[in-house]
């Protein structure tokens, strides 16, 4: 698996599997194909009233320790996690939890969403990939299973666009092909990804599921609160 840093100018790259940050000039590609996964956890997190990526989950977990252990548990082989608000403890979280990852900064994060994916994009295209997941920090109760169900589908059928499905709800991870990058990059800044993701997604990219982890989108304390009750080991 290739593990350099990213070299994004004005954005601080971390490999946790290496505890250091690099500003490295190398653009080297993936020695053979690949589909990485970019976790956006960048936001102010309004609603909740502090960052949703440092909080606990269970044990020693947090949202955002969970859903890269999850990525890697799928076979993800590459992981970039994109912070900004908050940076450091955002950072220090992962660090601490040792797991093997890569941290972006976006300095442009209160500019919406779509900087975030761009920055994590940057960070991830290269020569070997073939196209990218993306989920956010909101929604950390994904199973590794519906992870690999996705990748298995875009395997198979090559579709654009690959999600959750269930009875009409769209979840997370999205896998966007590769095809698709330069409209992300081209995308308008108001409405982000998702007329992208709307305008290509089909049948043959919906992965029908009931893992209900990957529709739960975890926004207020009252949705934090809801979670942890039913995350309670002696829960009937």
């Amino acid at each position: 698996m290739w593990r350099s840093a990213s070299p994004i100018t004005g954005i601080l790259a971390h490999d946790a599997a290496f505890g250091a940050f690099s500003h490295s000039p190398r653009r080297a590609g993936y020695n053979r194909r690949v589909i990485p996964a970019v976790v956006l956890a960048a936001g102010k997190s309004t609603r909740m009233g502090q960052p949703k990526a440092t909080l606990p989950l269970e044990g020693a977990e947090t949202f955002l320790t969970r859903i890269v252990r999850v990525f890697q548990d799928a076979e993800v082989e590459d992981v970039v996690v994109v912070v900004g608000h908050e940076a450091k403890s955002v950072t220090d979280c992962i660090v601490r939890s040792g797991l093997a990852t890569r941290l972006v900064v976006n300095g442009d994060y209160e500019s919406g969403q779509l900087s975030s994916l761009l920055a994590g994009l940057r960070a991830i295209d290269r020569p070997g990939v073939s196209a990218m997941l993306l989920t956010l920090v909101d929604v950390p109760l994904v199973s590794a299973a519906t992870i690999r169900a996705v990748v298995e589908r875009y395997r198979t059928t090559r579709a654009p666009i690959g999600r959750p499905v269930q009875r009409g709800r769209h979840g997370h991870p999205v896998l966007i092909d590769r095809s698709l990058f330069d409209a992300l990059r081209a995308a308008d800044q108001s409405l982000g990804a998702k007329p992208i993701v709307r305008a290509h997604a089909s049948p043959a990219g919906d992965v029908e599921t009931d893992d209900e982890g990957a529709f739960l989108d975890i926004d207020t304390p009252d949705d934090y609160l809801r979670v942890l009750d039913r995350l309670k080991p002696d829960r009937p």
